[in-house]
């Protein structure tokens, strides 16, 4: 059934959504860019470039292992607590990276502001969600999508330019003014305190999703080495499975769980989540591979490379202004369907991009992909609380962050994955290879990830998120059983 308690959207919400768009793009942007200046890292701190690459798994896998408890944390300490400290920890860590003086202090603070960033945003969003309307959730989650688009996609252009022009120690200073900002925004705007019965926090369950998402990152890490060990990375993936599937069974059997994975019942939100992370993984992996084309095969500058790539970013905002009007007009399946295959199409024409390409042709290719990028997440995004009702946001949103950051991190190390198997793929099938054509083959790989999304979409009712549409001229069902989207009261 559709809440009917919900508030129409005012400018608090929005002020909200937009001061957690700044959070997001923080701690995107913080997973990103320090991978473009590690030879730079690397060489102030006395050690190799690669060696720096623990500085972004430390951060990733903090990420991973702590949001699960976002969700406990929120309830237990409440909103406005829990995402003030959270703020404060992540922008004072973020001065304290910049003052590191050596690899291991470096990775511990990597550590502490990785877990800032972990309570920041699940907790952020939750609030911007609370009490809103179902038509008005995708206008508060366009506004909150956005920074996860543009940060991967700016990443490389600001990190080469600070490398170039400026110190490594400003890739984590740029925080904090907006770490401070942030902060005195929070301090007025978000309210909430603690939900009172919030049972005791389960250490179980906390224990067997933390080594298990903490696991599959580090294999992540393994695999997205250029000289990493397969058997290694098996050994570790496999046993990560192994704790995950624990993980679940302990969940299912918990009266009071730290995830509760009866949110999966609702169709909606359980394609959201498999579609949404299908498509997390493409998405992630095309602002890797591209800056590394340009540079690495083209032989273009940093600069250069950056400024292409930024155009990935003006189709996310040129689109941005009419997704919920189409989305309100076409219907989610449709335009999901439509995103994954974009996105799929687009990856697919990176494979052909040579030197000898005009470069208004890339941008308008970069173009294509980042308004199929916009569409596709925030529609995943919105669908994924479609039909989850106010009690129960709590545990989507924890869920679906987990999912969501999961996707995104493990996109790079695919990214990776696919470049090392690009040179046997091309040589088995051309009997030749070459950097170009392992970079060519790589898109080719990963454009099955935005099609398996695309699967799932086609198998949607065509009903399926139209309690999100009525503002947009569709009638919301007031049951919505028999549409792909059952209700989990």
């Amino acid at each position: 059934m559709i809440d009917t308690t919900s508030q129409p959207l005012g400018d608090r919400q929005r002020a909200v959504a937009l001061l957690v768009a700044g959070c997001f793009f923080m701690e995107n942007l913080d997973g990103t860019i320090v991978t473009t200046a590690a030879p730079h890292i690397g060489a102030s701190l006395g050690v190799s470039a690669t060696a720096i690459g623990l500085v972004v798994t430390a951060y990733l896998l903090t990420l991973a292992v702590l949001i699960p408890l976002s969700g406990w944390l929120t309830a237990r300490y409440g909103a406005r607590r829990v995402f003030l400290a959270a703020i404060a920890l992540f922008t004072l860590a973020s001065l304290a990276c910049a003052g590191a003086s050596n690899l291991g202090e470096l990775v511990a603070l990597r550590v502490v502001q990785g877990a800032g960033g972990a309570m920041m945003v699940p907790v952020g969003r939750l609030t911007a969600m609370s009490g809103v309307a179902k038509p008005d959730l995708p206008r508060i989650v366009s506004y909150i999508v956005w920074p996860a688009l543009l940060a991967p996609v700016i990443a490389p252009l600001l990190g080469g330019v600070i490398t170039t022009y400026a110190s490594w120690r400003w890739l984590f200073l740029i925080n904090i003014p907006l770490g401070v900002l942030a902060f005195a925004v929070a301090w007025r705007l978000i309210e909430g305190g603690p939900v009172s019965g919030v049972g005791a926090l389960d250490w179980p369950g906390v224990l067997w999703t933390s080594a298990g998402l903490g696991t599959l990152t580090y294999t992540g890490h393994l695999l997205s080495r250029t000289h990493g060990s397969w058997p290694v990375a098996a050994a570790f993936g496999t046993a990560s499975v192994a704790m995950l599937v624990a993980a679940v069974r302990h969940l299912r059997r918990a009266d009071h769980p730290l995830i509760d994975l009866g949110t999966l019942r609702a169709p909606s939100f359980r394609a959201s989540v498999s579609g949404g992370s299908s498509f997390w993984v493409a998405v992630s992996a095309v602002p890797f591979l591209l800056p590394l084309l340009f540079q690495e095969v083209f032989g273009w500058s940093a600069v250069t490379s950056g400024a292409l790539v930024l155009f990935v970013f003006v189709g996310n905002i040129g689109i941005k202004p009419a997704t919920t009007y189409l989305f309100g007009r076409f219907g989610y399946r449709s335009l999901l369907v439509v995103s994954g295959a974009t996105l799929a199409g687009s990856m697919v024409g990176c494979a052909f991009l040579t030197p000898g390409t005009p470069r208004w042709l890339i941008a308008a290719l970069a173009v294509i992909s980042g308004a199929a990028r916009s569409l596709g997440l925030t529609g995943y995004s919105t669908l994924a609380f479609a039909d989850i009702p106010q009690r129960r946001m709590r545990d989507a949103s924890t869920l679906n962050a987990t999912a969501n950051q999961m996707a995104a991190g493990l996109g790079v190390a695919a990214a990776t994955v696919a470049i090392r198997l690009g040179g046997p793929v091309t040589h088995a099938l051309l009997g030749r290879t070459s950097p170009a054509l392992s970079y060519s083959a790589a898109f080719c790989l990963l454009a099955p990830a935005a099609l398996a999304a695309t699967a799932g979409a086609v198998r949607l009712h065509p009903g399926a998120g139209d309690a999100l549409r009525s503002r947009a001229g569709r009638p919301a069902r007031a049951s919505v059983r028999g549409a792909g989207s059952r209700g989990v009261g």
